[in-house]
Order: structure tokens, then sequence, then C-alpha cells
């Protein structure tokens, strides 16, 4: 029967990670898996997308209705 064990650690001098579980026996095998937060956080999102050569936002449904019917006229050239 497959057994979980979660243990909350830190990181030691050398970047070493060391647990203890005293259910397991020494030669067993174990899956261990690491989760952390990495400290680097993206832009967000609407800062990126208002950051190009131009401002692609639409504040309101007037704005993308005309920016649609710009784009649409262009087609007819």
């Amino acid at each position: 029967m497959q057994q979980e064990w979660h243990v909350r650690t830190n990181v030691m001098p050398g970047v070493k990670v060391e647990i203890a579980c005293p259910e397991l026996q020494a030669g067993q095998t174990v899956d261990v898996v690491v989760r952390y937060e990495s400290g680097k956080r993206g832009r967000p999102i609407m800062e990126i997308l208002n950051s190009g050569p131009e401002r692609r936002l639409s504040q309101t449904a007037e704005e993308v209705r005309a920016y649609v019917a710009r784009e649409k006229a262009s087609w007819d050239r």
C-alpha cells in the first residue's frame, strides 16, 4: 500500500535538503517531490499588454467596435 508523508523543511548550507522519516527503512526506494516559490514574479498581464509599441487595449466597447471597423476597412484596400 502506498503511503504519503509530508514535511516542510529549510534548505541547509551547501544548498542541501535533509529529511528524516522513521517509517522508512534503509535501502527502500522512495519518490521525493520538492516544491518551492521561485521568488521571481512575472509582470502583471495588463502591464505587458500595455507595454507594446502602441497601446493595444481598448477601454470601452465603442473603442473595440471602432478598431474592428478600421481593421475591416483595411481589408478592402
